[in-house]
């Protein structure tokens, strides 16, 4: 990398680019090479430039600022460094504390912007980048439920990133209407006849899919099979039981009791037991 940053900025709104752009003329060491207005934009960029900084919009059509992010990764393309703007300062719970190199609000001020600059200097210098990438695969991980050493160990290898495809909303018909249930929010499903009962700490929701079906849906990371007819979520367990008579069961964080069947206890166990 040079003394001088290329640069790509990418939103999808006129007036925030061009602001962009007025402000950091007074930093010499910034060579703006192109503009994207949508995330589309900003990966085909990535390939033709490998600009070595990149300001990122987060709220955009199409592919939003992690999905950018996402799609880099999945392409094998070269990372810049990733600061990200938006006008919506609930991502930085997301972004700013842990994962980016910084976070600035819309608009960006010439005193913010400034310390933006002088912190990504200061990281080259101290060879920091590095880190950076690793927290912005952090945020791939968060963002998008992947395994964080499972990213890693992808990259090392030249392999494309796999990204999770499976959905943080469960939406469950019944007489009529639709419930969309948080998949976070679920404890322990287990099969009724030709139904599924999907308990949450509130309710239980009856959902008419097989359990072949609705496993398939569900994180394998997350949601395992503890029995022919019941999968759990492994951050509702509290405790893994054995009984005199040599059955075993789980002790859900409720206090529910859940069976755990001969061939699906070892799995069971060294999940509890990491």
């Amino acid at each position: 990398m040079s003394n001088v940053l290329s640069t790509i900025i990418v939103d999808d709104e006129p007036l925030a680019r061009k602001g962009l752009v007025v402000r950091l003329a007074a930093h010499k060491d910034v060579n703006i090479v192109t503009e994207c207005s949508n995330g589309r934009e900003a990966v085909e960029a990535i390939r033709a430039y490998k600009p070595d900084l990149m300001f990122l919009d987060i709220q955009m059509p199409g592919l939003n600022g992690f999905e950018v992010i996402e799609e880099i990764l999945k392409q094998g393309l070269t990372m810049p460094i990733v600061i990200f703007v938006t006008a919506f300062d609930q991502y930085a719970l997301k972004a700013f504390e842990v994962h980016a190199q910084d976070y600035l609000l819309k608009p960006a001020d010439e005193e913010r912007l400034g310390q933006t600059m002088d912190k990504i200097r200061q990281s080259l210098k101290s060879e920091e980048n590095a880190l950076h990438k690793s927290k912005l695969v952090r945020l791939v991980s968060d963002v998008t439920g992947n395994d964080c050493q499972q990213i890693l160990n992808e990259l090392a290898n030249n392999e494309p990133v796999t990204i999770s495809s499976y959905s943080d909303i469960l939406a469950i018909k019944d007489a009529g209407e639709v419930s969309r249930v948080p998949v976070k929010d679920i404890l322990w499903v287990d099969a009724a006849g030709d139904y599924m009962c999907v308990h949450t700490s509130k309710n239980t929701h009856i959902l008419r899919k097989t359990m072949k079906q609705l496993e398939e849906t569900l994180d394998p990371r997350i949601f395992i099979r503890s029995h022919r007819s019941t999968i759990v979520n492994k951050n509702y367990i509290d405790k893994f039981c054995s009984q005199l008579n040599g059955e075993y069961f789980l002790v859900m964080t409720n206090g529910k009791e859940l069976k755990v069947s001969r061939s699906y206890k070892d799995k069971v166990k060294k999940i509890v037991n990491l």
